[in-house]
């Protein structure tokens, strides 16, 4: 470790030690991070390796809640903390942070419906489309030249909308499924997301 780096973490350890006392209760390292930075300016990756030594040296606590780790004041040093005050706060933990893994896995479900929602207006407005131009198509008697270079030119906008979306919602449920324990498959299913593939549909060449 650089010298800089040494002192800057030294100086790190005494404000987290201190705030952790003063709050008496558990933070993970981007909490402590998010609260004090805009106050004393500290870097998270001095934060992280602060609230490490701190544990090592037995001057605050740490626990492991998943991937998470949380640490917290000795509350040996409290008067007042008991098995009890903790068995209650590990309770509180627990309960919070299923709570934010319900809220996530609602956000990912808000992002697929809206998603399924613009995969099934561009598929309407393109069927409309189709149905006109094969309309047009069926009565070349009625149709002047100009007119139907415009529905030409129409048809490959909208073919070119087509695939800008399709690729949108491909990069949209690829993000999605990035961090979904189940399959593709499952995913669309669970959503009630329908492809093109599922209907026989295929983009017209350029």
């Amino acid at each position: 470790m650089s010298k800089g780096r040494a002192e800057a973490v030294a100086g790190a350890s005494g404000i987290l030690l201190r705030y952790l006392q003063e709050q008496n209760r558990p933070y993970s390292a981007q909490d402590v991070f998010g609260n004090l930075q805009q106050e004393h300016g500290l870097g998270k990756a001095a934060v992280v390796k602060a609230l490490d030594q701190l544990a090592q040296q037995g001057k605050i606590k740490e626990k492991m809640y998943g991937k998470q780790k949380i640490y917290f004041a000795d509350q040996e040093q409290f008067d007042t903390a008991s098995d009890a005050d903790l068995q209650v706060l590990d309770a509180k933990i627990v309960a919070l942070t299923a709570k934010v893994q319900s809220l996530q896995q609602g956000c990912r479900h808000m992002e697929a419906a809206e998603m399924q929602k613009e995969i099934q207006e561009l598929k309407k407005e393109c069927a409309g489309y189709t149905e006109r131009l094969k309309n047009l198509k069926a009565a070349t008697n009625h149709v002047t030249p100009e007119e139907k270079e415009q529905v030409y030119r129409e048809r490959q906008r909208y073919c070119k909308e087509w695939r800008r979306r399709k690729r949108m919602a491909t990069e949209l449920s690829d993000a999605i499924l990035e961090g979904y324990p189940k399959s593709k498959k499952q995913f669309f299913e669970e959503v009630g997301i329908e492809t093109d593939e599922d209907y026989n549909l295929k983009l017209p060449d350029p």
